[in-house]
């Protein structure tokens, strides 16, 4: 009982750090009209969290490992409520920026602090799968909710308090954490791998800026720069790892080929879903017309139908195994890219959207939990934390460095009409042909022999 007292309350924080991804989109206009920000300058409020969240999960995952779960967790609980505080109350846009970067580091300490308690509070088997099915399920329903709360707070409250609505329930999971979860482990003396934490933040940050200005037809010299110095970035991130003494990625975490796996066909399976659902709010606000709180109501289809999913993946993971649910929900997502893709062509109306939606639900729902029970699997009290923090960081910074190159490609000044839309769609498609390529070798013992092993 105790163990899912706490993975309701680490739900609730993980439900609010999963709507802080998407909530800004819908309020983005409002931001800008206050502020004088430009689209571009706009784009670094979602960039800011989502990249620097997931550059610095890795090591978030190792200070829980060094300086104990709980500690770390209840820090970085700390810290993102008191940056919605300051993101709430930001005078000037530079303000609210620094606030999305302080969100993203107070997510990169909290999240694998929590993956990490659940995954060794739940025994592999049915009872983990039926935990992470939860944890998935919640951090989907945050993203998709984000967009119907962006438009329903923005619409009667105002922009502010789609971050300050966060503070209370923070709190509470501050409160109830600290009671419910042991103390853990007396902290360890170990070095941190801060430069590897700098490399792994500036790769994606850098990528994601040069295909940004190369899309908004920038001086050639600036993108591929930037571009440039994200490759040599994450080369010198593979050399630092190897000779730290302390690395943030051991190597030896790369032997263990299901883990590698699962977290490529993570970064590119959220790449498409985090494509798909800027695709739906452009088609649905600068196409149709829709006002932000239509917008955001139109999207209740998709969160209903990922409850639903949601609600049979423990079944079937149990029944099926991982990598089955893996490959359908690859199958499902790239299902929904093509009918967002044909609904954008033959110009349909906003209910044409809702068997996109329904697919990327059931996409959502069954990928994301298999690949999270796959990307965990085997692990052990001293790698758990960095198991999880490198599962979130695949998921987060593939969806930020998926909508920096999908749509940056597909919405660049070379293509107009209905071309952004197919283009986008058709890089998604063959990104989660390539994540499926991954998962079909995948090698991965069923949960019922996971059971069997355990008796």
């Amino acid at each position: 009982m105790r163990a899912w007292l706490v993975l309701v309350c680490l739900s609730l924080l993980q439900f609010f750090i999963a709507v802080d991804v998407t909530v800004v989109n819908v309020a983005l206009p409002s931001i800008g009209a206050e502020f004088g920000a430009s689209e571009s300058q706009l784009t670094w409020v979602v960039v800011a969290y989502t990249i620097t969240g997931g550059g610095l999960l890795m090591l978030g995952g190792r200070l829980g490992d060094v300086f104990g779960r709980r500690r770390v967790l209840l820090t970085g609980t700390a810290i993102f409520g008191a940056a919605s505080l300051l993101a709430g109350i930001a005078w000037s846009f530079p303000i609210l920026v620094a606030a999305r970067l302080l969100q993203g580091v107070g997510e990169a300490l909290a999240l694998p602090a929590a993956m990490a308690a659940i995954v060794m509070l739940f025994p592999e088997g049915r009872g983990r799968s039926r935990a992470l099915s939860v944890w998935a399920a919640v951090a989907s329903c945050g993203l998709v909710l984000g967009f119907v709360l962006s438009g329903v707070i923005t619409e009667f409250y105002g922009w502010r308090w789609i971050f300050l609505v966060a503070i209370p329930f923070v709190l509470l999971v501050l409160v109830t954490a600290g009671i419910l979860l042991p103390a853990g482990n007396a902290a360890k003396s170990a070095p941190l791998d801060l430069p590897g934490a700098i490399l792994l933040t500036a790769t994606p940050l850098l990528f994601v800026f040069g295909i940004i200005e190369a899309g908004s037809g920038a001086h050639t010299a600036t993108w591929v720069a930037a571009l440039a110095g994200s490759f040599v970035c994450a080369a010198l991130f593979v050399v630092v790892e190897r000779r730290a003494a302390n690395p943030l990625v051991p190597m030896t975490f790369f032997r263990n080929q299901t883990r590698v796996l699962a977290n490529g066909a993570t970064a590119l399976l959220s790449a498409a879903l985090s494509t798909s659902f800027l695709l739906f709010t452009f088609y649905l606000q600068e196409r149709l017309g829709l006002s932000p709180l239509a917008t955001g109501f139109t999207l209740i289809p998709l969160a209903v139908s990922l409850v639903i999913a949601a609600t049979f993946v423990p079944r079937l993971l149990d029944r099926w195994g991982a990598r089955a649910c893996i490959l359908a929900g690859l199958v499902f997502t790239a299902l929904a890219m093509g009918t967002i893709a044909i609904v954008v062509h033959m110009h349909g109306p906003a209910p044409a959207m809702i068997p996109a939606m329904i697919l990327i639900a059931a996409g959502m729902g069954f990928g994301l939990v298999g690949l999270q029970y796959a990307a965990v699997s085997g692990v052990t009290d001293q790698d758990a934390g960095i198991a999880s923090g490198v599962q979130r960081a695949s998921d987060q910074l593939g969806g930020s460095t998926g909508i920096a190159l999908y749509l940056g490609i597909g919405f660049a000044p070379a293509f107009t009409g209905d071309a952004p839309y197919l283009v986008s769609s058709a890089l998604a498609v063959i990104g989660l042909i390539a994540a499926g390529a991954l998962t079909s070798r995948i090698v991965l013992p069923s949960t019922r022999e996971h059971r069997a092993i355990s008796q």
